[in-house]
């Protein structure tokens, strides 16, 4: 008998027939609640389907875009997709029209799947796509009655499931290179399959068999969509969204319905830490004081538990049932990490890129080194450039290529099928992968000599004064040294420094931080421009510094 396992479309009706009367998803929203069972998430995405296959008629193989923040409507729409026989492509809310044009024009979807705060977005792009015949709202349907609705589609689920096979493309995930020419990232059935095994060895020994998540990452990217979507939904969880990304709003949710584990990028992780702490230093100086020394003591107590009853007022404000932290999208902060851990909280680091679907590498062993992402998952193989250092990876998670572009993919996907992930790594005799720096950020000084920024990074990133940094290469257009980059840092400093100084001393402060701080690296990494900046560095959906446009700014 065939695996059923090995269909997502089998995989789909097992998990609703097995979960049934279980919350699935859910959202808090200025009207309460909306919650979908497994049945009921089941049942709105065959009307989807229906409605896609039926009564618009649209084929196997074409486009369904979705244009939506993150909620439970989001699923149905995209098991709607699944079961038409459509391609999905996600789009990032945060894009201009000028982006999202960029990338409909590669794709061609056939219909959009909105939710009505991004309706007008939508309705401008049907005029410039050619393609985008019809515009869906994923919303119970308000002022804007002119089109249809996922609620007021007929309330039909007669859909006969397509089926197609494993190397045949489930979505089409754009990464970067939205203007001009996008990047489109394809993922098959089989790529998602992969994952879905893998990632449930991986977290089989640390979950228990019932838990309620919160996933606060946007769901056009694929780390949010295989890890804290269809992998937590494969296990029969349930997961939750908020609107809200205040610590406070999160912690408060987290205690209405007892989260147990949270999909997390490393800066939101970062950003709990500091409103904990923050939280600690508005109490009296007696609790001051055996906060801090209960940290300095947790140090050393082997036992989570105990852990866990040290810190009970914190746990307390959680809802008490918090485990840990599922994190990826960047590096992981190791400050925060050892903070969790103390108090008694995981953190569980996965690594890999959109390319491997996206998840190549997960921390998620009972012995875990925070500065490693972790090991190769069952189904990978690692493997490390000789001559460049480069992280190599092959396995059937890795992508089918980029939309439209072959040179491209043969570009980075080579004969034996090893893709390239411009991640420069080390990997130990225990087989935990190490990730060091990125080829495409190196700075190339005059005499040959390569610098990681990352490296760099991590030693002013130590500062109090300093809110954000990003090191990069700035190239010279003069001199014997035309060609050749210097190193630079661009610094943020902390408000209070900047409403505390003027802009002389503020300079001179900022200056010398760098400069004493630079003395822990080789004297050829240590920046010789620093330039200051009161606004926020660019960053991605994931919270990822955007250097090109760092270095865009800086020109200017």
């Amino acid at each position: 008998m065939k695996d059923r396992t090995s269909n997502v479309l089998s995989l789909l009706e097992d998990r609703t027939n097995d979960y049934a009367n279980k919350i699935a998803l859910g959202m808090k929203s200025i009207y309460g609640w909306k919650e979908f069972t497994y049945n009921g998430l089941g049942l709105m995405s065959r009307r989807i389907a229906a409605h896609l296959k039926n009564d618009l008629q649209i084929q196997k193989g074409e486009k369904l875009a979705i244009l939506s923040e993150s909620k439970p409507e989001y699923g149905t729409c995209v098991f709607a997709s699944i079961i038409a026989g459509l391609i999905t492509v996600p789009l990032d809310i945060k894009l201009t029209i000028y982006e999202l044009k960029s990338i409909l024009s590669d794709c061609n979807p056939t219909v959009m799947l909105v939710s009505q705060k991004y309706v007008n977005t939508a309705l401008e792009l049907q005029k410039e796509i050619p393609s985008l015949k019809h515009i869906i709202l994923m919303d119970e349907p308000s002022y804007n009655d002119k089109l249809p609705s996922i609620y007021t589609i007929p309330t039909n689920y007669d859909c006969k499931w397509v089926h197609r096979s494993r190397h045949s493309t489930l979505f089409i995930i754009y990464t970067s290179g939205t203007t001009g020419n996008p990047k489109g990232v394809e993922t098959t059935f089989g790529n998602i399959l992969s994952q879905l095994d893998d990632l449930k060895t991986a977290f089989d020994p640390i979950f228990p068999k019932e838990a309620r998540l919160l996933s606060i990452l946007p769901m056009n990217h694929l780390f949010e969509m295989t890890v804290g979507f269809s992998t937590f939904l494969n296990f029969g969880f349930s997961v939750y969204y908020t609107q809200s990304l205040k610590p406070k709003d999160v912690m408060k949710m987290m205690y209405e319905k007892k989260i147990q584990y949270m999909v997390a990028v490393p800066a939101f992780i970062k950003l709990l830490k500091t409103a904990i702490e923050n939280e600690a230093s508005h109490t009296s100086a007696i609790t001051k004081f055996l906060y801090k020394l209960k940290l300095k003591i947790a140090k050393f107590i082997p036992f989570r538990t105990v852990r866990r009853f040290m810190f009970r007022d914190i746990h307390k404000f959680a809802g008490g049932h918090f485990r840990g932290f599922i994190s990826g999208g960047a590096p992981l902060d190791i400050e925060a990490e050892k903070f969790f851990r103390r108090i008694g909280i995981d953190t569980y680091q996965l690594y890999g890129l959109t390319e491997t679907s996206p998840v190549a590498t997960a921390n998620t062993g009972r012995f875990r080194d925070p500065e490693s992402v972790g090991r190769p998952l069952k189904s990978f193989e690692a493997k490390i450039d000789e001559e460049t250092g480069e992280l190599l990876l092959r396995g059937p998670a890795i992508m089918k290529g980029y939309h439209n572009q072959p040179e491209l993919t043969a570009s980075v996907i080579d004969e034996d099928g090893w893709f390239h992930t411009g991640d420069i790594a080390k990997i130990n005799k225990k087989g935990f992968v190490y990730i060091t720096g990125r080829i495409k950020n190196l700075i190339v000084l005059s005499g040959g000599k390569k610098v990681f920024p990352e490296e760099v990074e991590a030693v002013l990133e130590q500062s109090e004064y300093f809110k954000e940094v990003c090191v990069l290469g700035l190239e010279r257009t003069f001199g014997a040294k035309d060609g050749t980059e210097d190193v630079a840092v661009v610094v943020v400093p902390k408000d209070e420094l900047i409403e505390q100084y003027d802009e002389e001393t503020l300079n001179s402060i900022i200056k010398g931080e760098v400069k004493k701080l630079s003395l822990r690296v080789a004297a050829y990494k240590r920046p010789n421009q620093v330039i200051i900046s009161k606004e926020p560095l660019p960053r991605t959906a994931t919270r990822k510094v955007k250097r090109r446009e760092v270095k865009e700014l800086v020109k200017v």
